[in-house]
């Protein structure tokens, strides 16, 4: 299959197609590829990747992170925490809306309340649990009072996580979003594009770049070829590896490559019969080759990972129990757990959703036939990304994958993800995994300010997720953007955000 493809990719890029003149376009304009459309430019409700990263580039939190994970100004200037139980942010002075309004306290307070209070529905309320109360006692402070400590409050007030939003703004806010980020928001047309233009009343420095066009193209063979005849500029992360080797001969485009953070992951679903039991989701792992993966689909380009977090974190610990690929161990630990082989060496049969996005489809093909080799036949159903991800945010899938962007940077993804107060719609553990122990070790990261003791807390905590599976960590993924030369300045971030656009230039 990938001989194929990328046999058939060499052949439409060398010879051109009926149709396939580039249109006339505003050459001010970068051209984005993106696989689908965000579903939410709400950012204080739009989790998936593609709003997460344009809303970076339109709105702002109260912090930010540096190069090494630590936390900067934004809108606040500067932060105090006079005890364990209150932070105080002072604003900017003179900040304003793409709009032209002024910030103060009463849009951050807003911002905060709205997901508290259920203004708008949002699976980020959650993570503002800790709040008791918000005080504004003048227009550039916010006191913050905590009903407990709270360690990653400031995370989840970053510009990564989250925006600050016009007060007032309702659940319809998404249709034409109003931020201080570098770029402001100009029009949206759904499975069609975004367009988004420089922001001239912001903050901080104005972006070079005049206008961008997130132009959808789910399609990855179509998605080269626009890049290959110059009707597109840059794509991030988008694109088969396979195409790389291709795009790269080509005198117009340049490839650029930095290890990465995002990460590919599977997922199940522990209210299913069959995959609550925690022997079939190990035998699963040991069936899975992520070598081979990352060799063939991936073209080396990734590495295999043992932990959600990237492995040079402070909290990283990769020591727990070991389910790499064996599948003579994947088979004996099924035998064992009763599911024996039927009519044509079948044990079961499950179901993985996935989307149309290519990279997404092979994947599921290839695992596909890998489980079939240990008797589990995987069903594969796909879906326009919207749909997919609708039934993932709901619950209604046996297996998925997807990969986290950003949130994996920061260890509060444990909690988010697999504490058992984080059900949808209050967090992102979908697969609705329990367990008290490691609640326990979470809670205690969460609130203690001892960080060698939250060290030790994340370290048993990654043991026992990787001894019950609920998800199964499979690779990090290098950050590969593919550009047009005419677009230079190109730094791709190891989270694989879209950042570089606030510093990239277009060559005369």
């Amino acid at each position: 299959m990938r001989r194929l493809l990328a046999l058939s990719f060499v052949f439409l890029c060398a010879a051109p197609l009926p149709g396939c003149r580039e249109a006339k376009r505003d050459p001010r304009t970068v051209v984005f590829l993106i696989e689908s459309s965000p579903t939410s430019l709400d950012p204080r409700v739009g989790t998936d990747a593609q709003s997460e990263r344009i809303d970076e580039l339109l709105f702002d939190g109260l912090v930010q992170f540096d190069a090494q994970f630590h936390f900067t100004p934004a809108l606040a200037q500067s932060w105090d925490e006079p005890d364990p139980r209150t932070i105080i942010f002072h604003l900017r002075h003179g900040v304003r809306f793409a709009d032209g309004r002024l910030l103060t306290s009463r849009d951050v307070a807003w911002t905060l309340n709205s997901m508290r209070d259920g203004t708008v529905i949002s699976a980020k309320a959650a993570s503002y649990a800790s709040i008791d109360s918000v005080e504004t006692p003048d227009a550039y402070t916010v006191i913050l009072h905590l009903k407990q400590p709270d360690n990653f409050l400031l995370t989840n007030l970053s510009t990564r996580a989250m925006g600050i939003v016009p007060a007032g703004s309702g659940r319809d806010f998404w249709r034409h979003p109003i931020g201080t980020g570098p770029f402001r928001f100009v029009s949206q047309q759904i499975d069609q594009d975004v367009v988004i233009e420089r922001n001239p009343l912001s903050w901080s420095a104005v972006p070079k770049i005049e206008r961008v066009r997130f132009a959808v193209v789910p399609d990855t063979i179509t998605m080269a070829l626009e890049l290959e005849k110059g009707s597109a500029d840059v794509e991030d992360n988008a694109l088969p590896m396979d195409s790389l080797p291709v795009l790269a001969s080509r005198p117009n485009l340049e490839v650029t490559d930095v290890p990465g953070t995002e990460i590919q992951y599977l997922a199940f679903n522990l209210r299913d019969p069959i995959l609550k039991d925690v022997r079939v989701r190990q035998a699963i792992s040991c069936a899975i080759d992520r070598d081979l993966i990352i060799r063939t689909l991936m073209d080396g380009h990734a590495q295999p990972a043992k932990s959600i977090l990237p492995a040079t974190h402070w909290a990283w610990n990769g020591g727990g129990p070991d389910f790499n690929y064996d599948p003579a161990r994947a088979n004996r630990i099924l035998d064992q757990a009763g599911y024996r082989r039927g009519a044509g060496g079948v044990r079961f049969h499950l179901t993985m959703k996935t989307s149309t996005v290519e990279d997404a489809r092979l994947l599921s093909a290839v695992l596909q036939q890998q489980l079939a080799r240990v008797g589990i036949a995987l069903d594969i159903r796909s879906y326009e990304f919207a749909t997919f991800y609708a039934d993932v945010l709901r619950g209604a899938f046996q297996i998925y994958s997807l990969r986290w962007i950003g949130g994996n940077e920061q260890p509060d993804l444990f909690t988010y993800a697999f504490a058992s107060t984080r059900f949808p719609p209050r967090g992102a553990n979908r697969g609705h995994y329990s367990n008290p122990r490691l609640d326990a070790l979470l809670d205690d990261a969460w609130q203690s300010a001892d960080q060698e003791r939250r060290k030790a807390d994340y370290a048993q905590a990654q043991q026992i997720l990787a001894r019950d599976l609920p998800a199964l960590n499979l690779w990090y993924r290098d950050t590969v953007v593919v550009h047009n030369r005419r677009l230079t300045h190109v730094e791709p971030t190891a989270s694989g955000s879209f950042s570089f656009l606030e510093t990239a230039e277009l060559a005369q």
